[in-house]
């Protein structure tokens, strides 16, 4: 019997036809094979939300050869991505390929091994419905939120514009955050540190001033800080009470698809597309020597922590044969799923435990092998033994006052020894005291009193951001590159120096959205619509049900913002520019055509003076009296060139400062790093110097 097993991509195909032999065809879809049509709304609103859907224009050529082979086949495996999205494309080819929805030919595989593989092709099931629905309906709110709000938005602010249901809440948060940084009102506050010196060390060690010994005094302006600092000017510094003790660190647990996006940016630097498109290569298979094709991690779109007892095991018997017996916790590890989870799949883990980085890193890119790495110690140290700190706590008696310091050494180091979580808040600075005795009377070499001021929340980073999305039950973990993706191509955001900044035009959509479309840009409102989204997926909702509460309500709103904006016209402060039109005076606007941004004269149709646009920065080029412009790449990546260009051919990827060099006087360029750094471009000029981060 011939049999056709249909995947996603190539390369998935390729590492299954290894396992599954000679009397299996195994091809790929290319991805989705039918969708609703871009030209259209493609929704019959009036039918119940009947969708219409039409086979993609650049798959029909796929289609055509899928439908040959499955004529010929005896048998059909619909073996596509096991979650929501895969499920919905198994659905659309057994309409395409007439195939029984009902019939168990639909496959999934955790892991691309030979296990995994197996077991996912001894245990066929049905169409899972209740899966299509859930996408089905998800698909259908982001069609009529786009397909209606988005031509609303141009003709109201600029042509082109688009919204969409998760997107808009994303850019919401951070536009919030924006807000809040602008109306954050600093607090003064100071501090009062003391350099000590022990009878028994020479290491001197910090104590910061606390208070009265049963209450914290927040020392708030000059006045007051003198006050406490006259008092304590002379006084002996004794100490009171030492209180010794320990602590337990937690390993932290396996990876899901958010604490992957987020742990990649902050320890490597990658977004969130870039993060996921190389764990579907490493999940989809890899040449690993005498090994041959095989999928290395588990799948990667998933929000749950649990993990197989197989791997449990392989990853006590590396920690053992590695690091010894006492670097197991007592009792296994078990995480907890967050309450919304919808605990599909594993958590993101090696698919072989026992092969390290070092194994595989000639068989990978450098790209394959940091990501691989990164998840591979995550695995195996959440099932190590806690890290043990030594604390000591010392109570200082001044006077009336009593000043604090606090230290701590590893007694045992667990997991650390194998890998710890980046955080997005520094950490406490490991600090060990020296030996100290209650009673000792202490020398102070330097007391001295600091001003500080509150600083307002921090803008975003792409982790940060992910985060906030996750804890707000926003959208979910596998939607999160994508979201972030649109609202940069979009120029709602910007990212500038690894922090997400609202434009102009993030700020105006999100405010209009607020004052006629609340519920769109709620929060809560957004988060409830993906557990209703759960709740179908569990059979316990009419998917029609749901987009017909949804709907009444955002169409009256439409309607009404309609009728109340009819004569309303929104424009933009950045879409002005000091251009003055040669032919009639005015200045001249910016305008967004099919291929991008030019400049026009707003006195069309009496004026119709149009020229390109360029996006000058207040830089002069070093090569010529030409002004430096931003520019993009085909693939978006920011680069910066003269406007005189083809005359100029000067390019650079690092940003212009508006420094000037001291020794040439040309522009300075940011090179960045850990520490920015200034340096002149111009050839045979050596000047470079390094500047401190903020």
């Amino acid at each position: 019997m011939s049999k056709l097993v249909i995947v996603e991509s190539p390369a998935k195909a390729k590492t299954i036809t290894k396992y599954l032999g000679r009397d299996f065809e195994v091809v790929a879809s290319m991805g989705h094979v039918r969708d609703l049509s871009e030209k259209r709304l493609s929704v019959d609103i009036k039918n119940s939300f009947k969708p219409k859907y039409e086979i993609l224009k650049d798959k029909e050529k796929q289609v055509e050869n899928l439908t040959k082979r499955a004529e010929k086949s005896d048998y059909i495996f619909l073996a596509t991505d096991p979650d929501r999205e895969g499920e919905a494309i198994s659905w659309h080819l057994s309409h395409i390929l007439n195939l029984d929805c009902n019939e168990k030919n639909r496959v999934t595989f955790n892991e691309i091994t030979k296990s995994g593989i197996n077991f996912g092709m001894k245990n066929p099931r049905s169409i899972d419905k209740n899966l299509v629905n859930a996408q089905q309906a998800r698909r259908i709110l982001d069609r009529l939120v786009g397909y209606k709000l988005s031509p609303f938005l141009s003709s109201k602010i600029r042509k082109g514009l688009s919204a969409g249901r998760v997107q808009s809440v994303a850019v919401r948060i951070i536009v919030d955050r924006e807000e809040q940084i602008r109306s954050f009102i600093p607090k003064e506050y100071w501090t009062i540190d003391a350099k000590l010196l022990s009878k028994n060390s020479s290491k001197i060690f910090d104590a910061s001033f606390y208070g009265y010994e049963n209450k914290k005094v927040e020392i708030k302006n000059k006045e007051q800080v003198d006050k406490i600092f006259e008092k304590i000017k002379n006084a002996d510094f004794v100490i009171k009470k030492i209180k010794k003790g320990s602590r337990k660190r937690s390993p932290a647990p396996p990876f899901i698809t958010s604490t992957l996006q987020q742990e990649a940016s902050r320890k490597m630097s990658f977004n969130p597309r870039r993060t996921m498109k190389i764990a579907q290569e490493l999940y989809e298979g890899v040449n690993v020597g005498d090994i041959g094709l095989v999928g290395l991690i588990t799948y990667m779109r998933t929000d749950s922590l649990r993990i197989s007892n197989e791997a449990i095991l392989k990853a006590k018997e590396y920690i053992v044969k590695t690091w010894g017996e006492k670097y197991l916790p007592s009792k296994t590890k078990v995480f907890k799923s967050r309450a919304n989870s919808q605990d599909g799949h594993e958590a993101i883990r090696p698919t072989m435990p026992d092969f390290p980085p070092e194994k595989v890193k000639d068989h990978l890119t450098p790209e394959q092998y940091k990501l691989y790495t990164l998840i591979w110690k995550r695995f195996i140290s959440c099932q190590m033994a806690d890290c043990i700190h030594s604390t000591t706590q010392v109570q200082i008696q001044t006077g009336d006052y009593v000043f604090k310091a606090s230290g701590y050494f590893v007694k045992f180091n667990g997991f650390t020894v194998l890998y710890e979580e980046s955080k997005d808040d520094e950490e406490e600075k490991k600090k060990e005291l020296p030996v100290l005795s209650e009673g000792e009377k202490l020398k102070p070499k330097k007391v001295e009193k600091t001003q500080h001021f509150t600083e307002p929340p921090p803008r975003f980073t792409e982790a940060s951001l992910i985060k906030a999305l996750e804890e707000e039950g926003v959208g979910r973990p596998s939607t999160y590159a994508a979201t972030i993706s649109t609202v940069l191509a979009r120029e709602y955001v910007l990212r500038e120096d690894k922090k997400l900044k609202p434009t102009e035009l993030g700020e105006v959509v999100t405010n209009l959205m607020k004052k006629k479309f609340s519920k769109v840009v709620n929060l809560k409102f957004t988060a409830q619509m993906e557990e209703d989204l759960d709740t179908i997926e569990k059979g316990k909702r009419e998917w029609i049900q749901v987009l017909e509460d949804f709907y009444s309500e955002f169409e009256k709103d439409l309607k009404k913002a309609k009728e109340e904006m009819k004569d309303v016209k929104i424009y933009l402060k950045e879409d002005e520019t000091d251009v003055v039109c040669e032919l009639c005076g005015l200045k001249m606007v910016v305008k967004y055509g099919r291929f991008g941004k030019f400049i026009a004269c707003p006195g069309y149709p009496n004026c119709k003076n149009a020229k390109k646009f360029v996006n000058k920065i207040g830089a002069q080029c070093p090569k010529c009296t030409g002004e430096i412009v931003l520019k993009k790449s085909k693939k978006g990546r920011i680069f910066y060139g003269c406007d005189k260009y083809p005359e100029c051919d000067f390019v650079s990827w690092d940003k212009p400062s508006k420094e000037k060099c001291p020794k040439c006087s040309k522009t300075l360029f940011e090179k960045k790093g850990r520490n920015k750094v200034l340096y002149c471009i111009t050839e045979g000029c050596s000047y470079s110097s390094s500047v401190k981060q903020a």
